[in-house]
């Protein structure tokens, strides 16, 4: 028994020394530090959600051309003897302006015949009539009641009067034919082209050049039905007092210098152009070289231009920039106390490169996020840099970093956000 005593108590005295060193170790341990670092996750930017009022608008491109354009030419044949100094490509024309005469002594000499033969007309006429009341006369005289109309000579005064009437109607015809070697200009317009001077003989409905009103020109735009839909037109859509088409923006450099012309929609197209499935509509600008230029550059017949179509106007929307738009209807919302990326899906009112509108899905001041992520899931870690006002940039989730390390962030989060764009 004491044999076994003498071995069992150094081992015993040798846990206790063991077991008390341990524990003198582990209170003299210092506590550890506590770690500031921010959250560990992707850096993303976001830019807050804002409210407003949205103005739908649907962009187009097309040419624009003159409403009136005719050619002109001329009604008789002869040899030209005048060209208006104004009749030159490019020229302004005005309402009534003599363009072109054609020589006119031909057709004068038709009219002083033309008035001859109402002369000798009315003579005859005059002759048939005395001659009709004698013939009367002796009627009465003999007492005949029942005498033929050839005795009263009713046949020959019709005849007379018809020759009076076809005799008057070639003077009209001369004196139009007289009047038609003079070629009018219909309306106030500018002269595109011409093609006839002075000596050259002409035939009825030859070219003498083309001409162009400038009261009014137009621009035919292609638009989809979704585009119809966004602007509310229908298709059959014809504009008057009551229901006066959109309000359209056009755009392009003329001279170097970018111009801006206001003119609305008037009417749509009769039908749908097969091969593209759209639809033109027509829009309208008053006066192009006059009070609808801009700071005297028309509108010219020719020219390519962009148009903006503004549509209806949608308030209390919330808008969210428009690199936040994933797919049709998803957009990253990240949660800067928590650190956390939510994927919301939205109702989507209108996107366009400025913005995407939104009826629902997130609330006015939540963070969307700008930057591209790959294989991205609800609930993934991100630390989110927002984007200020300012053009600062500010990393949630931090207490206190230095300036050169929240600096670098924000050259990352720079760089990363540069190389996407919304999916």
């Amino acid at each position: 028994m004491g044999r076994l005593i003498a071995i069992i108590a150094p081992i015993l005295i040798l846990v206790v020394l063991g077991i008390g060193g341990v524990i003198a170790v582990s209170a003299m341990k210092p506590e550890p530090e506590k770690n500031d670092e921010p959250r560990v996750g992707l850096n993303v930017f976001a830019e807050q959600v804002q409210t407003g009022s949205l103005t739908i608008t649907v962009e187009a491109q097309g040419e624009v051309r003159p409403k009136r354009e005719i050619m002109v030419a001329p009604q008789i044949s002869g040899r030209v003897t005048y060209v208006s100094p104004d009749f030159v490509d490019g020229g302004f024309i005005t309402r009534g302006q003599v363009l072109v005469r054609v020589e006119p002594a031909d057709y004068e000499l038709a009219v002083v015949r033309a008035r001859s033969v109402v002369a000798s007309a009315e003579q005859g006429l005059a002759r048939e009539v005395a001659e009709a009341q004698l013939a009367q006369k002796d009627l009465d005289d003999l007492g005949l009641t029942d005498a033929s109309p050839l005795a009263r000579r009713e046949p020959q005064l019709a005849e007379a009067r018809a020759a009076l009437d076809a005799a008057k109607a070639q003077l009209a015809e001369a004196e139009l034919s007289l009047n038609r070697t003079a070629v009018i200009a219909p309306f106030d317009g500018r002269v595109r082209d011409r093609m006839t001077d002075i000596g050259q003989f002409v035939s009825p409905g030859q070219s003498l050049g083309n001409i162009f009103a400038t009261d009014v020109v137009e621009v035919a735009l292609p638009l989809k039905d979704a585009d119809l839909g966004q602007l509310g037109l229908p298709i059959a859509f014809s504009a008057s007092p009551e229901q006066p088409g959109p309000r359209v923006e056009f755009n392009a450099t003329v001279g170097g210098k970018p111009r801006i012309w206001v003119g609305e929609i008037v009417r749509t197209g009769a039908a749908i152009n097969s091969q593209t499935r759209q639809i033109n509509v027509f829009a309208e600008l008053k006066d192009p070289f006059g009070a609808g230029a801009d700071d005297g550059a028309p509108m010219a017949p020719g020219l390519f231009v962009n148009a903006r179509i503004q549509g209806e106007t949608i308030g209390n929307v919330m808008i969210a920039p428009r690199a936040s738009l994933r797919g049709d209807d998803r957009l990253f919302i990240g949660d800067p106390r928590s650190g956390k990326l939510s994927i919301r899906t939205v109702d989507v009112a209108y996107s366009d490169r400025d913005g995407a509108y939104l009826r629902s899905g997130v609330e006015p001041g939540e963070l969307a996020v700008t930057s591209p992520i790959q294989a991205a899931f609800d609930g993934m870690s991100i630390t989110v840099l927002e984007r200020l006002p300012d053009g600062t940039v500010k990393v949630h989730g931090e207490q206190k970093k230095p300036a050169a390390e929240t600096e670098a962030i924000a050259k990352a989060g720079t760089t990363e956000g540069g190389e996407g764009s919304a999916q």
